[in-house]
């Protein structure tokens, strides 16, 4: 670890913050204002919708003002759209709601891209911990951000209106840590052109394929489920704060073995430890089948938190073996895409699901992602096992 990385780290955490708190009220706010009732986790989809939007908007602040800068971008964007939120939750604005968290995707956009950030901050040996260490992070967001979300719902007459004027609080934070953060300089690049591979040829690699799948299928379904978690407790008769807790154990999940998981990939291979993350899921869903009381509630998104760190730290780190340098800011768009594009249509779903087919269905219909992820992990193994043997 070193002081940029840490920093890094702790942005992590308060991105993590934003998301969390955001999981938590954008379902229930919505379901107060929506006209329907299906249509109450459209604040939710709106936040990834904006994200994919974003990708290549991201990319290009990236490649011509640097990290730093464009990261300092999408801090202000996640700052104004929180005001947005609170005052769309003030005036009870449905519509203005799912605007103003489209536009916060902005910033989502910008804080997916931490996580390569970090590979750059560390030596080339040390890059899969790096990696791994800034997304343990995230435990930052696991601890506050269902905490704040609880603690900051009923500041005001407004239900949650305090809890989005919280964000902007924690969004002006994580500007001031983000001003102190040295990243190496943008790489120049060729004259006449951006350097490097064109997007078609980079993206039609095996290793690209099931980096990009995985990290996009195992967001989409944890996305799916966690953003139904709080609908579905309710239906349930759970107060929020029981939801909260649940949250905090999932986030605990995800980001906790941050600690460990980049040496285990050291250890161990990506690909196993991917497959870990696949078991995991699949267990996750068994857990959620088998009842409705709190602690099944807790065990099952806490394993689905396990799971898709595996999953998703194991992504970006296969990733890194197929871009240049050069070739990164197209390429981790390209990523992201796939990563955004999937949470959209679960975020949709899952309100849908939950509110119409139940808490059963919306896990049965999980099992085919986590399947699809699985065979495309063994794909991969069997075909760099062949080329070694070749």
């Amino acid at each position: 670890m070193n002081r940029s990385l840490t920093l890094l780290a702790v942005c992590q955490g308060l991105f993590l913050t934003n998301n969390v708190v955001f999981i938590a009220i954008n379902g229930l706010v919505g379901l107060s204002l929506a006209p329907l009732g299906w249509m109450a986790t459209l604040p939710v989809m709106g936040y990834v919708v904006g994200g994919a939007l974003s990708t290549g908007l991201v990319a290009a602040t990236q490649s011509r003002y640097g990290r730093r800068g464009s990261f300092q971008i999408g801090l202000l964007v996640a700052l104004l759209s929180a005001l947005l939120c609170a005052y769309a939750a003030w005036s009870r604005q449905f519509w203005l709601l799912v605007t103003a968290t489209v536009v916060a995707g902005y910033y989502s956009a910008n804080g997916q891209l931490y996580r390569f950030a970090a590979a750059e901050l560390a030596a080339p040996a040390f890059r899969e911990k790096a990696v791994s260490l800034v997304m343990a992070g995230g435990l930052l967001g696991a601890v506050i951000g269902p905490n704040l979300a609880a603690r900051t719902k009923g500041l005001f007459a407004v239900p949650f209106a305090g809890a989005y004027l919280s964000l902007a609080l924690v969004a002006v934070l994580s500007m001031a840590l983000m001003a102190f953060v040295r990243f190496p300089p943008v790489p120049p690049q060729a004259a006449g052109g951006p350097g490097g591979r064109p997007l078609g040829v980079i993206v039609r690699q095996p290793v690209f394929v099931v980096a990009a799948a995985s990290a996009a299928l195992g967001y989409g379904v944890m996305n799916l489920l966690m953003a139904a978690t709080p609908l579905a407790m309710q239906v349930c008769g759970f107060a929020f704060d029981d939801a909260a807790l649940v949250l905090e154990w999932h986030v605990i999940g995800m980001f906790a073995p941050g600690f460990f998981t980049g040496h285990l990939i050291r250890k161990f291979g990506v690909l196993p430890v991917m497959g870990a993350g696949v078991v995991l899921n699949a267990a996750c869903i068994a857990v959620a089948l088998s009842g409705v009381d709190l602690h099944q509630f807790i065990v099952a998104l806490f394993l689905l938190g396990v799971g898709w760190n595996f999953l998703f730290t194991g992504s970006t780190t296969l990733s890194l073996r197929a871009y240049r340098p050069e070739e990164k800011d197209r390429a981790q768009a390209a990523i992201n895409f796939c990563v955004f594009a999937t949470m959209a249509f679960t975020s949709f779903a899952s309100g849908a699901l939950v509110t119409t087919q139940g808490w059963a269905l919306l896990n049965l219909g999980s099992l085919l992602p986590v399947a699809l992820t699985g065979a495309a992990l063994v794909w991969l193994a069997l075909r760099q096992r062949a080329t070694q043997n070749a």
